[in-house]
């Protein structure tokens, strides 16, 4: 079996507007300890990450605890959104309702969804058999609890949101997911989804 463990990044540094680069506030840089608390002993394999700081940075303390290099998947990076949306619940609202809708400068949760799906597969097909950790984000990572699941939606976005960081751990037979399991890092609860 494969497990995979998607690190939603800590608390990031909400001044810095430039998505990419944002880096994690003090609060988000003292709470990446607990995920390398929760995850020093799975026999985590390999640590990747998407290549935006935040979740470089929150997945960087469990690489080096466990004498591993940060790997940088691309396709685990966030939705694009290329400018400032005054309504930012009305816009994420439309596009749970319509995976296809976006703005001409940014993403769909569609291909947010069929870019992480892909990296995804690529790092089932490397690490068959064995645990990886994948610094990851809240939009990215609910378009593939998506697809494994297609009852997350709206509201279940909603609901992770202010979970930062937050682990989800996708259990894999081959190709196939075979369980799905969250883990709230502050209060120690797991719950299957």
């Amino acid at each position: 079996m494969t497990h995979v463990y998607f690190v939603r990044h800590a608390e990031p540094n909400y001044d810095n507007h430039d998505d990419a680069l944002r880096e994690l506030s003090p609060k988000g840089l003292a709470d990446r300890a607990l995920v390398t608390e929760v995850l020093r002993d799975k026999g985590i394999a390999a640590v990747l990450s998407s290549p935006y700081r935040r979740a470089v940075d929150t997945v960087t303390p469990l690489a080096d605890a466990l004498g591993l290099p940060v790997e940088l998947v691309d396709g685990f990076r966030e939705r694009r959104i290329d400018s400032w949306i005054e309504d930012f619940e009305a816009y994420s609202r439309r596009q749970w309702a319509d995976f296809e809708y976006k703005r001409a400068d940014g993403e769909s949760l569609g291909e947010v969804e069929r870019r992480n799906i892909a990296a995804l597969e690529g790092v089932l097909a490397r690490f068959s058999g064995k645990a990886v950790a994948a610094g990851a984000h809240g939009t990215a990572l609910s378009t593939i609890l998506h697809h494994f699941r297609p009852g997350f939606g709206y509201n279940d976005f909603q609901r992770i949101r202010p979970l930062m960081p937050w682990i989800v751990r996708l259990d894999f037979e081959g190709a196939e997911c075979v369980g799905i399991e969250t883990y709230d890092v502050f209060t120690r609860q797991a719950e299957t989804l």
